[in-house]
C-alpha cells in the first residue's frame, strides 16, 4: 500500500521498545485499520493525529510488543498491488 502523501510504500517500523507501529496519513487510517481487522491483526490507533512541520496529519497504528511486523508488512505490500489505496491526497 502506498502512502498517498509521500508516494512511498507504507512500512512497519520496529524502532523503539513499544513494539511495531505504522505511521499512516489520516486519509488512509480507515483503510489500513480495515485491512488489519479483516486479517485478524490486533492493533490500536493513537487517539490523536499529528502534523510535523505543517505537513499532512499522520496517525499511528500500534501493533503491540507481540505484533508480527513481517506479517503486517506483507499485508501492506500485497494491498499495494492493483491500487490498494482508496484515498486521494487533498
Amino acid at each position: 500500500m502506498t502512502d498517498v502523501t509521500t508516494k512511498k510504500p507504507l512500512y512497519v517500523s520496529t524502532e523503539g521498545t513499544a513494539g511495531p507501529y505504522i505511521m499512516v496519513p489520516e486519509t488512509q487510517l480507515a483503510r489500513v485499520e480495515a485491512l488489519l481487522s479483516e486479517n485478524g491483526i490486533p492493533f490500536w490507533t493513537d487517539q490523536d493525529v499529528i502534523s510535523i512541520g505543517g505537513g499532512p496529519a499522520v496517525g499511528v497504528i500500534n501493533l503491540g510488543r507481540s505484533g508480527n511486523a513481517g506479517r503486517v508488512q506483507a499485508l501492506l505490500d500485497s494491498a499495494g498491488h492493483g491500487g490498494g489505496t482508496d484515498a486521494t491526497p487533498e
